[in-house]
């Protein structure tokens, strides 16, 4: 029983192997259909607990740069998006498998401008890109495999034993929107660096967007090794190193015409 067990996770961890936009190796054990659903739920939750902006200039503003850097998507991945801009002082912004969007009226004191919100809703989209909500919901669940599988080989029927099995449940219903990790994170600056240069948007508008949280931030970021977010001054020096490769994509796409021009 016990080999069985042990075999079966190991060829469900070998069958689960995927490979992101930018080539890295990730774990990702649920099908897409299944996260979106997910997503679409925490979305819909998150409507129900958060007021949406009622300002017509900032929703038409925020759904012009979106709907812009949507575009660069390719086939219909773009199309069908839900983009909603929450009543929130707190400068953040989200997107959920399910194409969904989420923006914080709190974001538009960094983000002071149609570049560095598309470097803002590009990183975002990033994330959905790149699966992260599906690998680390696939991490934390082979996790809580592992601790079943433990409890299981010792062969009580323990309150630990329940407690595992039943992590894996709740690890599904709220994982999808805890916090990404730091190899996530600049993964996501990558793809929606490309994603706004493609679109038009200056690629360098983003280093300036990183300057201004972090005087948003001042005094309250936690240092880097303590925090799942790449520190300001590390994802400064990082998005500046890439701006030779995106910089041609951006002048292509102005030299054809694409010039977004959103305004509040």
């Amino acid at each position: 029983m016990r080999k069985i067990l042990l075999i079966t996770l190991v060829a469900a961890l070998l069958a689960a192997c995927a490979t992101s936009p930018t080539g890295r190796r990730q774990l990702m054990m649920f099908p897409e259909n299944e996260l979106n659903q997910m997503g679409i739920a925490a979305y819909e939750e998150i409507k129900q607990k958060q007021p949406l902006s009622k300002d017509a200039a900032v929703n038409g503003y925020v759904a012009c740069v979106a709907q812009a850097v949507l575009s660069q998507l390719p086939g219909d991945e773009g199309q069908g998006w839900e983009i909603n801009v929450f009543q929130d002082d707190s400068p953040n912004a989200f997107a959920l498998p399910g194409k969904k969007i989420g923006i914080h009226t709190g974001i538009l004191k960094a983000a002071v401008n149609q570049d560095q919100l598309a470097a803002v809703i590009g990183h975002e989209i990033g994330h959905v890109q790149a699966r992260h909500s599906g690998e680390r919901l696939s991490v934390q669940t082979t996790a809580g495999a592992a601790g079943v599988l433990a409890a299981i080989l010792v062969g009580s029927d323990s309150p630990e034993k329940q407690l595992a099995i039943a992590a894996l449940g709740a690890g599904a219903t709220y994982g999808i929107i805890l916090p990404f990790s730091r190899t996530q994170e600049s993964e996501s600056d990558t793809i929606g660096l490309r994603l706004m240069a493609q679109a038009g948007f200056d690629p360098e508008e983003s280093v300036r967007l990183w300057q201004n949280m972090a005087s948003l931030n001042e005094g309250a970021a936690p240092p880097e090794f303590l925090s799942t977010h790449p520190a300001s001054e590390t994802r400064m020096r990082r998005l500046s190193e890439q701006m030779a490769d995106v910089m041609p994509l951006y002048e292509q796409a102005r030299a054809r015409g694409i010039r977004p021009n959103c305004k509040r």
